[in-house]
């Protein structure tokens, strides 16, 4: 059976960890799907995919493209699809517009929104209110890059009490998970100790409720790593190596005799 968003508030409650990855295309999709991966996050990480330096020039309609062939592939996973840097921020009309363009147009379950100051706890209280899960995040929100920068979030006293209260903000809210992104590993336990709804990590520590990597850095595809990702095979490498191998064969005449 499909995975809802109450079957992770109830895994949180269970002790039972979360296994979530993004994916932008179905191949990938489909077989993160098939090795039981809980949660699939159409992530606007998608950038990196598409030669984007930041995630911010990632458009509504390139999400939107992306996770219907997704959603094609999933049968089992939760999809939730990120809202792009400015399809939300400007009023909570954008936002339910951007929002429910996304689940009545890819058939994902959510959406996710970053950050957890009162304007945009707000906004998520509205598109609860009609009907949209939304799935917070705060600490490192890549989307304000050139604000924040690419660092550690929360490692003062008033930075992290701030994402305490921002990360309950949005529980109240409604959401029904919130990603801890880059952030110290006794703040994201303090978070995941206080609010009710699971907590996703990445960069955050061993204590969340469950942990989310984009799928290239875990492939080893991406040319940068993350500091907090783990590489678990190195596909850049093995494809560098099957094309080369191929090339020679076609120049040498081998294949495809």
């Amino acid at each position: 059976m499909p995975i809802t968003t109450q079957q992770l508030i109830q895994w949180k409650q269970q002790g039972r960890a979360i296994v979530a990855l993004t994916a932008w295309d179905y191949a990938i999709a489909q077989l993160l799907d098939a090795t039981g991966v809980d949660l699939i996050l159409v992530g606007d990480s998608l950038a990196v995919m598409l030669g984007y330096e930041t995630t911010l020039p990632v458009t509504l309609e390139e999400m939107i493209h992306h996770a219907k062939a997704v959603r094609r592939a999933v049968k089992r996973a939760l999809v939730v699809v990120d809202l792009p840097f400015l399809t939300y921020q400007e009023s909570v009309s954008q936002a339910m517009h951007s929002a429910g363009r996304i689940l009545k147009e890819t058939g994902a379950q959510a959406v996710k929104l970053e950050g957890g100051y009162p304007a945009m706890v707000e906004t998520v209280a509205r598109l609860v209110q009609a009907g949209i899960p939304v799935m917070g995040h705060v600490g490192l929100t890549p989307q304000s890059v050139h604000q924040l920068g690419l660092r550690q979030q929360g490692k003062t006293q008033t930075a992290g009490e701030r994402i305490l209260n921002e990360a309950i903000a949005l529980e109240q809210a409604g959401v029904f998970s919130i990603v801890l992104e880059h952030i110290p590993a006794n703040l994201a336990l303090e978070i995941t100790q206080k609010v009710r709804v699971p907590t996703i990590g990445i960069g955050a520590g061993v204590d969340c409720d469950g942990q989310v990597l984009v799928t290239s850095d875990v492939l080893g595809l991406s040319e940068k790593q993350p500091p907090f990702a783990k590489v678990y095979t190195n596909l850049r490498e093995q494809i560098t190596n099957a094309v080369q191998s191929y090339s020679l064969e076609v120049r040498g005449g081998q294949f495809p005799n």
